[in-house]
């Protein structure tokens, strides 16, 4: 059964804000020479990796709403210079816009079942997918999407 993560997206104003900032560091990684990966660092290794890696995606929650995944392609527990156990959650360096709904803060990331997670943005979903960003959210809040 696929499982998915959520997590609040710290910084970003945007799903756009988010993919710059991936494409940034993909850019840092290629001048680097080193190896094309999108990868976020977390404290926690999850438990459930056969589920996470069978088709699921780290959900990012941004300003209050969840707005975008990205969809995992491995996970690697090491330990850092201090000796402390930490996560690489290796992810598809492309941020998929999904339809806004509101989400609470909380700390760390949460396992999201399937069933909870909203659709990609999509031709599907009409003319929703072709809004501003800032006017789907705005809907979203009011309850209107």
């Amino acid at each position: 059964m696929t499982l998915h993560l959520i997590k609040l997206c710290v910084g970003a104003e945007s799903v756009e804000d988010l993919q710059d900032w991936i494409d940034e560091r993909m850019a840092v990684r290629k001048k680097r020479g080193e190896k094309l990966e999108h990868k976020h660092i977390t404290r926690m290794v999850p438990k459930r990796v056969e589920a996470l890696l069978g088709g699921g995606s780290l959900y990012w929650v941004i300003k209050g709403q969840i707005a975008a995944r990205q969809i995992l392609l491995d996970i690697r527990p090491f330990i850092d210079g201090d000796g402390i156990g930490r996560c690489e959650l290796v992810l598809e360096p492309k941020a998929r816009p999904v339809l806004p709904r509101p989400y609470r803060p909380f700390q760390g990331w949460r396992y999201f079942e399937p069933e909870d997670a909203p659709p990609d943005l999509s031709a599907r979903l009409g003319d929703v997918a072709h809004m501003p960003e800032a006017m789907r959210r705005e809907l979203s809040e009011l309850g209107l999407l």
